[in-house]
């Protein structure tokens, strides 16, 4: 009969080849893009042109008065004058999809994928939750994104 400690080594010794010996799995299919609303496509089409123009003040006109960025790696940000502080130096081409939505009068949400090159896989993924005034324009509210790659 094997002693408790035994098993215990073994598992430790030869456990983790036995999670390294499985086969590599395909990955999983990018999720297809789906068609917005205009009123909701625009806030996507705002956000690229304004990070294509590395604009940090144009960014922070899109969000809520009190609108909170969740950078990777990074505090969380609130407000218009600090999210314009947070996206000082950012910028460059972006390219947003939507993977799905929803809206209700005041409120809203778009989950989609980011890259940098049109018809290029996603290299990171974002929620983007949305408010506004009745009748006024959708502001974002909360933006929170990372990348797909290892840390």
């Amino acid at each position: 009969m094997l002693k408790p400690s035994t098993i215990l080594l073994a598992l430790l010794f030869v456990g983790p080849g036995l999670l390294i010996a499985q086969p590599d799995r395909p990955a999983p299919a990018p999720w297809p893009s789906v068609v917005l609303p205009p009123e909701l496509d625009r806030v996507l089409r705002d956000y690229e042109r304004e990070w294509q123009a590395r604009s940090a003040s144009g960014l922070a006109a899109l969000f809520a008065e009190d609108g909170v960025v969740l950078q990777s790696g990074r505090l969380p940000v609130r407000g218009r004058a600090g999210i314009e502080q947070a996206y000082r130096n950012a910028g460059g081409p972006l390219v947003l999809r939507a993977l799905a939505f929803a809206a209700t009068d005041s409120v809203g949400y778009i989950i989609g994928g980011y890259s940098s090159q049109p018809d290029s896989p996603d290299v990171g993924k974002f929620i983007l939750l949305l408010r506004r005034a009745l009748g006024g324009p959708w502001r974002i509210a909360a933006d929170m994104d990372n990348g797909n790659g290892p840390r």
